[in-house]
């Protein structure tokens, strides 16, 4: 199966592609512009980006929105991970941010939600993954993206960060990997 994903960041289309093993990922074509992610859920703002990339190319096509929730900050930031210290932070700004805001240790949780639009038969559904976990003291790791290197998962290797991990181990226990694996198992229940 072709998917295209409404997505032009490379870290994602490589992830997709690995993560949906079966699957063929397109990105999506410069020309497509994209709605702002301004609403108040992951699914909100995945649903959203998915159907205006497929009204715009006539394609079934998947889009996710994730990011890092921190207890201490009452959910912080959550929807807004990305632009966490200002519209156009880099991934090491927000991390930064999120260091100097929540102690060490405090509970974590990130979140992924992957919409997925048919244009033809009009089926839209949303799969959700999670992985909750803890704030490192310091950012460690050159692996992953965004907040990775700060991010200890519960159910992963004690001690070590996202970003510490091999794709292999990050893909078996991320939101992402938990939320594309329930899509990839639809996908195939519904083919047969």
């Amino acid at each position: 199966m072709r998917l295209l994903l409404a997505t032009r960041n490379e870290h994602k289309i490589r992830e997709f592609a690995r993560l949906m093993g079966g699957a063929e990922i397109d990105p999506l074509p410069p020309e497509v512009e994209l709605p702002p992610e301004d609403g108040e859920t992951f699914a909100e703002n995945a649903l959203g980006k998915a159907r205006a990339a497929a009204a715009a190319t006539g394609r079934v096509a998947i889009a996710d929105d994730s990011g890092i929730c921190a207890q201490a900050l009452g959910g912080a930031p959550g929807v807004r991970s990305a632009r966490y210290a200002g519209e156009h932070a880099s991934d090491g700004e927000n991390l930064a941010k999120l260091i100097a805001q929540a102690p060490a240790g405090s509970p974590l949780e990130y979140v992924c939600v992957i919409a997925y639009v048919d244009p033809l038969s009009g089926e839209e559904r949303e799969f959700e993954g999670r992985c909750a976990g803890t704030l490192a003291a310091d950012p460690r790791g050159d692996g992953g993206f965004g907040y990775d290197p700060a991010f200890e998962a519960a159910d992963g290797p004690a001690g070590l960060t996202m970003a510490e991990l091999s794709d292999r181990q990050k893909d078996a226990i991320s939101h992402r990997g938990r939320a594309a694996r329930a899509l990839t198992a639809w996908l195939d229940s519904s083919a047969s």
